[in-house]
């Protein structure tokens, strides 16, 4: 039997809809983290169907490292697109969109995807591409996780514009 309590913790937990959550537990014979997996496919499944919706709405979102030892000396503008206004304007959306440019000023990525990356690049590729790195705030997902994780969410498709990189005597 599946409880109101269940479906409003894998809710909060998910960012499900009420019924998608009471589905996911009655599939998963009431197992909470069985449940969680469920969401998730339907929420990777979901994502997959949006990937080609057009996404222009969104925010620019700058960081600057804070002061301290080096601090203020490395910057990050990002710009994280969505299809509505509304979605652009949650909390959740904006937190991803801060921790994409935390994740910029931190790793120094030279592309948003590996095909983006220029082929005269002889290094190991994988680090240089933003959505393949590894979060720095939750080593076990990459950044397109996170991203796949707040699609899954609201429902809408999100990606990556744009970035750059400020460093204060660099001049890349």
């Amino acid at each position: 039997m599946v409880t109101t309590a269940d479906v409003k913790a894998l809710r909060d937990a998910t960012g499900a809809g009420v019924m998608d959550a009471k589905r996911a537990l009655e599939e998963a014979g009431g197992d909470f983290e069985a449940a969680k997996s469920v969401i998730q496919q339907q929420g990777l499944a979901s994502a997959a169907k949006r990937a080609g919706r057009e996404t222009n709405q969104g925010i620019v979102v700058a960081y600057t490292h804070p002061a301290g030892k080096g601090g203020g000396r490395i910057g990050a503008l990002v710009e994280l697109n969505c299809e509505t206004d509304f979605v652009a304007r949650t909390d959740e959306f904006q937190a991803l969109a801060h921790e994409i440019a935390m994740q910029v000023a931190a790793m120094n990525p030279i592309a948003i995807t590996r095909e983006e990356i220029p082929s005269d690049v002889e290094s190991d590729i994988e680090p240089m591409a933003l959505m393949e790195q590894n979060s720095i705030r939750d080593g076990s997902k990459t950044v397109g996780e996170l991203v796949q994780d707040e699609i899954a969410k609201t429902g809408e498709n999100i990606r990556v514009a744009r970035f750059s990189r400020f460093e204060l005597g660099s001049s890349e």
